[in-house]
């Protein structure tokens, strides 16, 4: 370009405060440059996750530079869809004024939802263990509260976004995150993109068949068949009929006190747990010759314990073909408010560009 026409590019930037001056550079023989950058504090971006019963928030820059975050739990009175809401603005709107940030300044948010989501519009199909959740209108219900960019996305592809953003996966553009916890899921990032399907729930493999285990077809309301043996209910009812049944089984409270126990040495344990990374195992490889990524990265309180994930890459190992790298989630449990804000920043990014 020629140099009036830079200097008018810069001179309209300026005037929007885009732009920052900061300071003059070293000369090459004539007169010294002005040095300039992005002004990434023209407005902020927040990512958001909203599980059974908890809110995590995550507030950044338009660089992606972390201003703050927040978790905090939900009271059983406040997990309806309104309820939640009206948290997350009174949270947002905290948060925000601790950092002396304007209203006007948020400038997109992503929430990141457990289910079966419709992108394009905005709906949340189903949650399985959420009854008040299902053929939920949230892109519109959040409209209402906010006037920045909204987008609603499930919460494990935005995990694998978060990964390819700043974890593990930056380096890979076709990977899968897999997210065992209460539930199990996948997010399938193929050629830089998430793979939704046509109606919205590649990556579902929490309702993938169990032979002895599956009856019914799914259902779009109830846990799936790998769901009620991998996930954090079903290891715990494991152990619990275990214990009933032996007498002897030690009192946990939730799933991940039996992969601690699987760790210390727990022969009981470890034999519950290793059948549970075979199941994983079988699922990685059916999802490794299916679509033959170069990385798997495990995620949620179960998937990246390493009383499953060291012997489920055990197994794995023995395979000869579909060989890809498996690692845990880098950024743990704020993967999906990463992968959220990522999301808001590339809408942030075309809609400036457009100016």
């Amino acid at each position: 370009m020629s140099a009036p026409t830079v200097a008018n590019v810069v001179s309209d930037l300026n005037d929007l405060g885009l732009i920052e001056w900061i300071g003059e550079g070293t000369s090459s023989g004539g007169r010294r440059p002005d040095n300039l950058r992005f002004k990434a504090d023209y407005g902020c971006l927040a990512g958001v996750d909203i599980t059974a019963d908890a809110l995590r928030i995550l507030v950044t820059d338009l660089n992606g530079t972390l201003i703050e975050e927040q978790y905090e739990s939900l009271p059983k009175d406040s997990r309806n869809p309104i309820a939640v809401i009206e948290i997350l603005r009174g949270s947002l709107k905290a948060i925000m004024q601790r950092h002396s940030l304007a209203w006007k300044k948020l400038l997109a948010m992503t929430v990141g939802v457990a289910g079966i989501i419709n992108v394009r519009d905005g709906v949340v199909i189903s949650v399985s263990n959420l009854n008040a959740w299902r053929d939920l209108p949230l892109l519109d219900m959040l409209k209402k509260q906010f006037s920045c960019a909204l987008f609603v996305e499930n919460d494990t592809n935005l995990a694998a976004i978060g990964e390819h953003f700043r974890g593990v996966a930056q380096s890979e553009e076709s990977f899968i995150f897999v997210t065992v916890g209460s539930g199990v899921g996948a997010g399938i990032f193929v050629n830089g993109q998430i793979v939704h399907g046509s109606s919205w729930s590649a990556g579902e493999i929490g309702y993938l068949r169990i032979p002895n285990v599956s009856g019914m077809p799914p259902s779009l309301y109830e846990f799936g068949g790998l769901e009620q043996v991998v996930g954090g209910p079903g290891i715990l009812r494991s152990w619990n009929a275990a214990g009933n049944k032996s007498g002897a089984a030690i009192k946990v409270r939730k799933a991940s006190d039996v992969l601690d126990l699987a760790l210390e040495g727990n022969s009981a344990a470890q034999k519950l747990v290793l059948q549970r990374a075979r199941l994983l195992k079988d699922v990685v490889l059916n999802l490794a010759l299916t679509l033959n990524p170069s990385l798997f990265v495990f995620g949620g309180e179960l998937g990246a314990h390493a009383a499953l994930l060291e012997p489920t890459v055990e197994m794995l190992r023995k395979s000869e073909i579909a060989v890809a790298e498996v690692l845990p989630s880098s950024l743990g449990k704020s993967a999906v408010v990463w992968g959220a804000v990522a999301m808001a920043m590339r809408d942030s990014e075309q809609k400036l560009y457009r100016y």
